[in-house]
């Protein structure tokens, strides 16, 4: 009896769900990179999706959330932003985007992410739970890091490091008042980089030779294991760009790209996925169509052009507003399913960590989010999200002010009038 007692209470013990498990149950899944799943059960454990089907069971012991007429996404992805860099523009003291020099390889974005900044929680509750945060300024601003939007320190928020080497690329025509130094800009990027194959030459051969932290920084960039992202929206930078990476037999990626559907057989040719900064800006031109900002990623999917959407660009205030970005593109020509994958799995697969984030499948982490409907649509509601398996608060100061004026309103009248003495 009491052998048969602990056999029972071992495959008891097997057969439960280990602590933290949680299991969403009875929601439409929309995994992105496949079709949606209806009635569908994902579960979570330790950080983790471990199962996700219409037939799923849910473990012994798991929390269970009804998600029963609601909707489970991946978390959307904001794939350039100033996020935890900046505060408040005008107020210097909050911005911590650039280093003093033009030549900062070995600056890393996720070390100056303050994780107190107000505009997290406001971008996160409208289910954008990862951004990539990208240094500025200079000739070699740095390199940008993925965070979390969530976590007590920059250790906590950090996906992946050193996801790509920024640089603000040159003008190669003079524009307006503009002085033209792209020449001796370009010039100057070719010497940096012959003096860091030079410097990795020589500690590849001398382990004794001194350590230089900023050409140690240019290493992962030489080797191909980093892209530079170079920023650029006129035709003649992309194409300058493209050309000395080509020569230079660097890894490319463009952020911008306003003109890259002009040069979208020179992309595709060498590869070259463009990252749109933002669909709400004005034409750069007063002879162009109304509309070309907002039909530039349906413009560059029929080119074969690899891209993503970002949303925002360098106004970290305005990365909340990433999935209706998305949603005038679709406006105006692109599929809605490419759409959300222009804000989930293409930005995952442009910035090499696809493998783990943008969407969702068994043995990615559970970076998830449930809402109301669409999450295109601005009625939508984002009812809960999770980082890495941790449920994260979706309160925040916008939500507070409304509560706060939204009492003043009802209270208007209820006072007793004041009276004269």
């Amino acid at each position: 009896m009491i052998r048969s007692l602990c056999f029972y209470l071992l495959l008891l013990a097997s057969t439960a769900a280990p602590a933290g498990t949680v299991a969403l149950v009875g929601g439409t899944v929309h995994p992105v990179s496949s079709d949606p799943i209806e009635h569908a059960t994902l579960v979570m454990t330790d950080g983790a999706i471990t199962a996700l089907g219409a037939d799923v069971k849910v473990p012994q012991g798991a929390q269970k959330v009804n998600a029963a007429g609601l909707h489970v996404y991946p978390g959307l992805i904001a794939a350039y932003s100033q996020l935890g860099l900046v505060e408040l523009p005008s107020v210097r003291a909050t911005v911590d985007t650039s280093e003093a020099g033009d030549f900062n390889p070995n600056a890393m974005a996720h070390k100056a992410v303050n994780p107190d900044s107000e505009l997290i929680p406001v971008t996160r509750s409208g289910g954008v739970l990862l951004a990539l945060a990208a240094p500025d300024g200079g000739l070699f601003s740095g390199q940008s890091s993925l965070i979390r939007l969530g976590g007590w320190t920059w250790e906590d928020m950090l996906v992946r490091p050193g996801v790509g080497m920024h640089v603000r690329w040159p003008a190669t025509r003079k524009r307006g008042s503009e002085k033209d130094t792209s020449e001796a800009s370009l010039r100057r990027m070719a010497q940096l980089l012959d003096d860091a194959r030079a410097y990795q030459a020589a500690r590849d051969a001398d382990p004794e030779t001194p350590f230089d932290i900023r050409w140690e920084a240019m290493g992962p960039l030489l080797r191909g294991e980093q892209p530079l992202i170079v920023d650029a929206d006129w035709l003649d930078q992309i194409e300058s760009a493209v050309a000395f990476c080509a020569e230079q037999k660097l890894r490319l990626i463009i952020m911008g790209g306003y003109d890259a559907p002009h040069c979208a057989a020179l992309l595709k040719a060498h590869d070259v996925p463009v990252v749109v900064s933002a669909i709400h800006r004005l034409p750069l031109r007063r002879g162009d169509d109304y509309d070309a900002p907002y039909t530039l990623p349906e413009r560059l999917r029929k080119a074969g052009v690899r891209y993503c959407i970002a949303g925002g660009g360098r106004f970290a205030s305005n990365v909340r507003n990433l999935p209706y970005h998305a949603a005038t593109a679709a406006g105006y020509g692109l599929p809605r399913d490419e759409a959300l994958k222009a804000i989930t799995l293409y930005p995952a697969q442009i910035l090499g960590v696809d493998d783990r984030v943008g969407s969702l499948e068994v043995g990615k982490e559970a970076t998830l989010l449930i809402c109301d409907g669409d999450p295109l649509e601005t009625p939508t509601h984002v009812q809960r999200a999770w980082l890495r398996g941790e449920e994260v608060d979706l309160d925040d100061r916008q939500k507070r002010l409304h509560q706060k004026f939204r009492k003043r309103i009802d209270n208007v009248g209820q006072a007793s009038p004041v009276e004269s003495p």
